[in-house]
């Protein structure tokens, strides 16, 4: 169902009036007062924006897992975060635009005097999820003293401590508070959901798996736990259970790639080779929906390379062109995926295959393909589970890769986990590994506003180096 972010928006607030003499030196034309419900929908608006942007000034996840390069720079192809302090915008819009909003609407939902559990766990899950971003993006981070506006220098908790604890947060404040059957915001507030709790229950226990899995060879028993538990509770069965909201057909509140490829007036990106011929080798029926066609063949463009627009293909039209495009956060081929892997790790018990089949065909079917043309490509020799090349991780990971198309920042995440399919960084990468980065660097503002702070975060990750390992990337 489309998700009118636009109406949401605009009741951001209530007006006041008053027939006091006072009013004479209010202006009537700012926001007088300020709800939860506005908090949470823009923070909400905040976020998807966030993770679907492609701006080269403030996302830049799409050329790091090369399924796009540039054509007018190629810097950001190159992993340069620092030019155009895109580490920083990362940094800045989660805890400013999207955690601050959501504590804070947290505040006045508590402050009320019938709280609504439900719209509290809801908050609680947001916040969890952001905070597994900002984890995964760059380590240790500010958060037991992030939000507090008495504390002018946070210190970094370890990426371990934290990790922990927003499982802990998961089972103890959303998880186990959540209350099917009563209400939590309504429907115009909730751009995700509508207001049905038994959906937000599900995503929450489908993060949990997520975040388990994340664990699988850092800590295989912790991991085992939290998967299984998750499993039990009841993840995601159908596409009709995806994390994800529609944008408008106005501005600002169109898709943010619609915004870069066509309000923008620029030609600033093209699929690359590294997916066009994967995807040729193993005739993906998804490539239609992926990329245009150049004379007939779907021609990509070599990473970090200056590419010519007009020489190699272009992003699709489905993706390119229509600004209600919607953005996922979490899907069911993504969970269909993680139960495969669980299976394998010997987390849970099942058919590993039949999960594999269902999360291909899931992702299929998402892309408006047929059930036809998922049996015929699951029948390629070079997707077939049973004939595929490599173990469980590349088989997966390939597909997943694949599947994960213009999901940057999910599509890395699982790169790093999985370590497939095998991506090269280009000639000249700001990394030395011959590898795409490991995480993203720490803001440069940080060494002015917090430097003490930071040098500890440092040292207590291994230093701040695109090539440095996050704790549960040990392979």
């Amino acid at each position: 169902m489309k998700k009118n972010i636009i109406i949401a928006l605009l009741a951001l607030v209530a007006l006041s009036c008053t027939n006091d003499l006072e009013e004479l030196n209010v202006n009537k034309k700012d926001f007088a007062i300020t709800t939860d419900a506005s908090l949470f929908t823009n923070a909400q608006f905040k976020l998807f924006n966030h993770l679907t942007e492609t701006s080269v000034n403030e996302n830049i996840f799409r050329l790091i897992v090369q399924d796009w390069t540039e054509t007018t720079y190629t810097d950001e192809a190159n992993y340069d975060f620092k030019t155009r302090r895109i580490d920083e915008t990362h940094w800045e819009t989660l805890y400013r635009d999207v955690l601050k909003n959501f504590s804070e609407s947290k505040s006045l939902v508590s402050g009320l005097p019938d709280v609504q559990t439900n719209k509290i766990a809801t908050i609680e899950l947001y916040e969890i999820y952001t905070y597994y971003v900002l984890v995964t993006s760059f380590g240790d981070v500010p958060y037991t003293e992030a939000l507090d506006i008495d504390v002018l220098n946070p210190v970094f908790d370890t990426q371990e401590a934290i990790y922990a604890d927003l499982l802990d947060r998961l089972d103890n404040n959303v998880i186990s508070k959540f209350v099917p059957g009563e209400v939590g915001f309504s429907t115009s507030e909730d751009i995700v959901y509508n207001g049905d709790i038994d959906k937000w229950i599900k995503f929450a226990n489908s993060l949990k798996l997520q975040m388990g899995m994340l664990l699988a060879d850092s800590d295989p028993a912790k991991a085992q736990t939290v998967v299984s538990s998750a499993i039990a509770a009841g993840v995601f069965t159908s596409s009709s259970d995806d994390m994800k909201i529609a944008f408008e057909t106005a501005a600002p509140y169109t898709n943010p790639i619609y915004a870069a490829l066509v309000l923008s007036g620029r030609d600033d990106f093209v699929p690359t080779n590294t997916i066009v011929d994967m995807m040729g080798t193993l005739n993906d029926p998804r490539r239609d929906d992926y990329f245009t066609l150049l004379d007939d063949a779907y021609v990509g463009g070599v990473p970090g390379e200056l590419n010519s627009f007009a020489n190699f293909s272009h992003v699709s039209d489905k993706i390119g062109k229509d600004p209600t495009l919607e953005a996922p956060l979490m899907t069911y081929y993504e969970v269909e995926f993680l139960l495969a892997e669980a299976i394998e790790r010997g987390f849970t018990a099942g058919d590993a295959e039949t999960h594999y089949n269902s999360a291909v065909t899931a992702s299929i079917l998402y892309w408006g393909g047929t059930d036809t043309e998922a049996s015929t490509y699951l029948a390629e020799a070079g997707v077939a589970y049973s004939t595929a090349t490599g173990d469980y991780k590349q088989k997966i990971g390939t597909q997943k890769w694949l599947a994960l198309y213009n999901r940057g920042f999910e599509s890395w995440t699982e790169w790093r986990r999985l370590d497939y399919p095998v991506l090269v960084a280009p000639a000249d990468a700001k990394t030395t590994n011959n590898l795409p980065p490991f995480r993203v660097t720490y803001p440069d503002v940080e060494f002015t506003l917090n430097e003490t702070n930071l040098r500890a975060a440092i040292s207590s990750i291994g230093g701040d180096e695109l090539e440095t390992k996050l704790f549960w990337d040990i392979n």
